[in-house]
């Protein structure tokens, strides 16, 4: 008896298993392409050259980051950006920096050879967001380099009122150091900086005559300019100086035996004769305050009292008289700091005086 053999099952069993096996091909291929993609978007892609870039200033390393493809700037660059002075580079230091955390990238948008990589952030822990411009800068073996066709460099033009020593993040800075005038910098003149975008830069002065704190810029914008104006105030020692001086200026109007002491804010006048030598004191002494005055500072108007005792001879009859008056009067003053940082203090001019029977 003869057995045929069927080949049907075998060849259904066959095709099923070529069916799993190009399914299983297919996301494979798929899986590769994925762990690809990743692997560029992690490692080789725009937002990865950014968030390394970003990755260097949270870390502190500010000289690294500034060897970033695209970070540093010539004059031609910043001209083009409409910054036409010439800002220091004192900023673009480890010890300037503020820290920088969480950073994370918001979106990545491709245009042509452009690619804008937005990220957002805590700088110094206040929020922040900002977009950088990236464009391929040949390739690495297979992979792309990239730089930033847009510097994240930015300036900051600051205006320090009161103080030619300041901080910044803690960074101690003196004018002439900053300035491209040096040591003849004018008071008011701006001081342009460089910084890293992006980044919080807090601005203090602590000085024996002069204070300032809590003023301070978030730089998110690469190659923008932002104006920053510091006022400080003065300290209480020094206006307890101030204070001092000005009693001890008084005081010694006062030895003047003289009605009206030369270059002094009080004098009287009389119509008769003196039969005496005036003899002046202080009665009350002004309090003082010191207040901003551009650059330097002044004594604004304030009160105080002289007191004068001196003999007046009638011309009618030729009868003499004791004459013992309060005269009060106006003390201001300008106070202008020298470039030793000492501070010249002068009082004002001499008010017309009353006149006086």
């Amino acid at each position: 008896m003869t057995h045929a053999e069927t080949k049907a099952p075998r060849r259904s069993r066959l095709g099923a298993d070529l069916t799993i096996l190009a399914l299983v091909g297919l996301l494979l291929i798929a899986a590769v392409g994925a762990g690809i993609s990743t692997l560029y978007t992690s490692y080789y892609g725009p937002s990865a050259f950014v968030t390394r870039y970003l990755d260097l200033l949270s870390a502190g390393r500010a000289a690294d980051a500034l060897h970033v493809p695209g970070v540093a700037v010539d004059s031609a660059t910043l001209e083009d950006a409409g910054i036409t002075s010439a800002p220091s580079e004192a900023l673009l230091r480890a010890a300037a920096l503020a820290p920088l955390t969480d950073v994370t990238v918001v979106s990545e948008t491709t245009e042509g050879t452009q690619t804008a990589v937005t990220v957002s952030y805590q700088a110094g822990g206040h929020a922040g967001k900002t977009t950088f411009q990236v464009e391929q800068d040949g390739w690495a073996g297979i992979t792309p380099n990239w730089r930033f066709s847009k510097s994240p460099l930015a300036v900051i033009s600051l205006t320090v009122r009161g103080a030619d020593h300041f901080a910044v993040n803690g960074f101690e800075v003196q004018r002439g150091q900053i300035s491209a005038a040096g040591g003849d910098a004018a008071p008011l003149d701006p001081l342009p900086m460089l910084v890293f975008t992006p980044g919080l830069y807090a601005f203090s002065v602590d000085t024996a005559i002069s204070t300032a704190s809590g003023t301070g810029v978030l730089a998110d914008t690469p190659l923008a300019t932002t104006p920053l104006d510091v006022q400080t105030t003065p300290t209480d020692d020094f206006v307890e100086v101030v204070q001092q001086r000005v009693e001890e200026f008084l005081t010694q109007c006062a030895t003047q035996e003289v009605l009206q002491p030369t270059a002094c804010p009080f004098g009287l006048e009389v119509r008769n004769r003196l039969a005496s030598t005036p003899q002046w004191s202080i009665t009350v002494q002004p309090k003082v305050t010191v207040k901003p005055d551009g650059a330097q500072w002044q004594i604004p108007p304030t009160s105080a009292v002289a007191h004068i005792e001196v003999e007046i001879k009638s011309l009618f009859d030729g009868s003499v008289q004791a004459m013992s008056e309060d005269v009060p009067f106006q003390v201001d003053g300008t106070i202008t700091i020298l470039p030793d940082g000492s501070a010249s203090i002068r009082v004002g001019s001499p008010g017309e005086p009353a006149p006086q029977d």
